[in-house]
């Protein structure tokens, strides 16, 4: 099968598409023939070797988490999925089986979702079935930035009229908290560049600060003396993350889910929680219902072939991209 491989730790530079044997499933997976994969920032973080002390990688590696695509096989004691399913989740490279097994909810480990097919442990809730209302390449864009969004909502008190300045918000998961927050009755502030500011107000958002021309948490005060509710932090860290957080109200939220986790102690009077991509029974199947009515829109800015796909890498490395990134694998 084709897949796209790393045989050392790296930047995007290191992937290139090989052909190597398709896996066959073992006891309690699934193997599925993948139509969508999207593209996320911990991919690239965990083939550069920052965590490779707590989750090595075996080379080689093929990259990728989040996905859409058919079962094709399926291991013993597998009673959920059967061949011809369409399903869509996401999984975490074996080597982070360590940390997997720490979860609360422990994710669905696979042999990385660039590839025609991909091995899945088929008895977690990172799994679900595909409506057939909903296209794959959307579906392959939900779980990661799905299931980091709504853990920010559940940890946050997001009522009808308080306000929420969102930094990165035409990131990737931007394109799930912004569109649920308006949703609701949310007053959303996002932070985004002038050719950003029209796909962030199609999101939901009701304000746009241009963070490079201005300082946010000085541009939002100005907006909003007595502050925002709270700052949902999707991109800042360290001195820019305090500088910004003087636009919290005193007794308001810091939700972060950017690395590394800021030091609640850096923040006077705010309460301060970083949130984890966590897959808890039934929320792909919200996430897809949603999608479905039109809550979350489909946030592709580009689609890649699979011979683009160390291209589609570095372009979320090193350009400036908006939404989600998704190879499609025919």
């Amino acid at each position: 099968m084709r897949a796209l491989v790393a045989r050392q730790y790296g930047s995007a530079d290191v992937l290139e598409i090989e052909d190597i044997p398709a896996p066959e499933p073992g006891p309690g997976q699934v193997r599925v023939r993948i139509t969508a994969a999207g593209l996320n920032p911990a991919d690239l973080r965990t083939l550069s070797g920052v965590m490779r002390e707590s989750a090595p990688l075996v080379f080689p590696h093929v990259p990728g988490s989040d996905f859409a695509g058919t079962v094709t096989g399926v291991g013993e004691g597998v009673t959920r999925f059967t061949p011809k399913d369409e399903i869509f989740g996401f999984g975490l490279p074996y080597a982070a089986k360590a940390m997997a097994d720490l979860a609360a909810t422990p994710p669905s480990l696979t042999t990385g979702t660039m590839a025609e097919y991909a091995l899945f442990d088929a008895d977690t809730p990172a799994l679900a079935h595909r409506p057939p209302d909903l296209p794959a390449d959307h579906a392959a864009t939900l779980p990661i930035a799905g299931l980091t969004a709504l853990p920010l909502l559940r940890a946050g008190t997001f009522t009808r009229g308080t306000k929420a300045l969102v930094i990165g918000a035409a990131g990737g998961v931007g394109g799930v908290v912004v569109p649920l927050l308006a949703a609701r009755g949310v007053h959303v502030i996002a932070t985004a560049i002038p050719d950003d500011e029209q796909y962030v107000r199609a999101l939901g958002a009701a304000e746009v600060i241009d963070y490079r021309s201005a300082d946010p948490g000085a541009a939002t005060l100005r907006r909003h003396p007595d502050g925002v509710d709270t700052l949902v932090n999707l991109a800042q860290s360290g001195p820019a993350l305090v500088g910004t957080a003087r636009a919290i109200r005193p007794g308001g939220r810091l939700l972060n889910i950017a690395f590394p986790s800021p030091d609640p102690a850096a923040f006077a009077g705010v309460r301060v929680d970083t949130v984890y991509t966590r897959a808890a029974p039934g929320d792909l199947d919200e996430l897809a219902a949603l999608a479905v009515r039109g809550t979350l829109p489909n946030t592709i800015t580009h689609r890649y072939q699979p011979a683009e796909a160390t291209r589609a890498y570095a372009d979320l490395a090193n350009s400036h991209t908006i939404g989600k990134l998704v190879v499609m694998w025919p």
